[in-house]
């Protein structure tokens, strides 16, 4: 669909989607109903784990996946710095200590290098490192999980991608791996996020988290007296609050127009790749002073973003009046991320940080209109108001 203004995402829903949600609008379940469960299922099936647990956003998933890893007060996690604050900020929630880790300066990612820096850098041991698989272009986790420290996933923009044969989110490599279904994701559910992992009990741990710390589960509960009648069976209203949780679940009508949505995932990947292949055409002769985001040779990466690197500096115009321009044309543009160890909460509690990786690729990216929606002229006329600022 040709539109006046090109945001640089956005969510596309159709019949079949808003159909899912008024079955569920005039059902029985609003709430921790069966469509959490079927599309928790569906979730594990499509990324190849073996369970999934469903929640309210990709923060929350950071943040239980991490609390059901052990991570507390004193540990330390080491996050790449060129992510969004929720990487971050969910080790923080946890009470752990931040260890940032620098990219590679032309794609982002963390690397086997920069997380063996980071962790030569902790003031001692490290529990968890979170690789990002940022813009839907995935981290070499096998090198990644050869430094010896438990991985999760940060997979909010990678749902469907694949690298060395291995899906974002299958654990191969991980303990866990964590999505979101924000409206401009690939996959959108309205909000939500989920936990995919291997691990049954990290699994039931993240979906007691996200209940208070509730369980209804009679093999789980250790107080008889409470709990169970005199034959040892649960009585039909208990439940038992083993530990201190949140309200972090997922609604039935995110859910259901979640897996509608996952159905229809391949359709939405491959238009995105297509759009990204036209681009890529389109722009090839504003190198070397635009270049894309390259994926490496062994990955077929599903596309949240499509972001560009331009030497503005070359280029003799700042970011804000390219920005501003496209803007004027009905080209919406984004900048993903500011690097997080610059935030100023980040700085205040760790101080000033020397990573030229993560400074590079923020000083040069900038993320075009990528979605499903897009017509090819979309595409087009991106890349001509690009080629008429840069060689005009």
């Amino acid at each position: 669909m040709a539109s006046d203004v090109l945001p640089y995402g956005r969510h596309l829903i159709e019949d079949d989607d808003v159909a899912a949600v008024v079955a569920v609008l005039r059902g029985g379940h609003l709430a921790q109903g069966p469509q959490v469960q079927a599309f928790e299922a569906a979730l594990a099936a499509r990324t190849g784990a073996r369970a999934a647990a469903a929640v309210s956003s990709c923060t929350a998933a950071l943040h239980l996946a991490l609390l059901a890893l052990g991570v507390g007060d004193g540990d330390r996690c080491v996050v790449p710095s060129m992510t969004f604050l929720s990487t971050a900020t969910a080790v923080r929630m946890c009470g752990a200590e931040v260890v940032f880790a620098d990219v590679d300066p032309d794609t982002g990612l963390m690397t086997p290098q920069t997380l063996r820096e980071a962790l030569a850098r902790a003031d001692g041991p490290v529990k968890v490192a979170l690789p990002v698989h940022l813009g839907g272009r995935m981290c070499d986790l096998p090198a990644l999980a050869q430094q010896g420290v438990t991985l999760v996933e940060d997979a909010a923009h990678a749902i469907g991608s694949v690298r060395g044969g291995v899906r974002a989110g299958a654990c191969v490599h991980s303990a866990a791996a964590c999505f979101s279904f924000h409206p401009v994701k690939t996959l959108a559910a309205g909000e939500g996020g989920a936990v995919t992992t291997n691990d049954a009990a990290l699994a039931a741990r993240v979906r007691r988290l996200r209940n208070h710390g509730v369980t209804h589960d009679a093999a789980e509960m250790i107080d008889p007296d409470l709990s169970l009648d005199a034959h040892g069976r649960r009585h039909p209203w208990t439940y038992e609050q083993l530990e201190l949780g949140f309200n972090l679940r997922m609604t039935d009508l995110e859910a259901a127009l979640g897996l509608s949505q996952l159905g229809k995932l391949d359709r939405f990947i491959q238009r995105r790749r297509d759009l990204a292949s036209l681009y890529d055409g389109l722009l090839a002769p504003l190198a070397p002073i635009l270049r894309p985001v390259a994926p490496s040779p062994d990955e077929k990466p599903s596309l949240h973003l499509y972001p560009v690197l331009i030497d503005f500096d070359r280029l003799g115009v700042t970011r804000d009046a390219i920005m501003t321009a496209l803007a004027a044309q009905g080209i919406g543009t984004q900048v993903h991320y500011i690097p997080v160890h610059r935030q100023p909460y980040f700085r205040r509690r760790y101080g000033a940080l020397d990573l030229p990786g993560a400074e590079a690729y923020y000083a040069r990216v900038l993320a075009l209109p990528l979605f499903p929606a897009m017509a090819d002229s979309d595409a087009r006329r991106v890349a001509a108001a690009l080629r008429a600022l840069i060689s005009g």
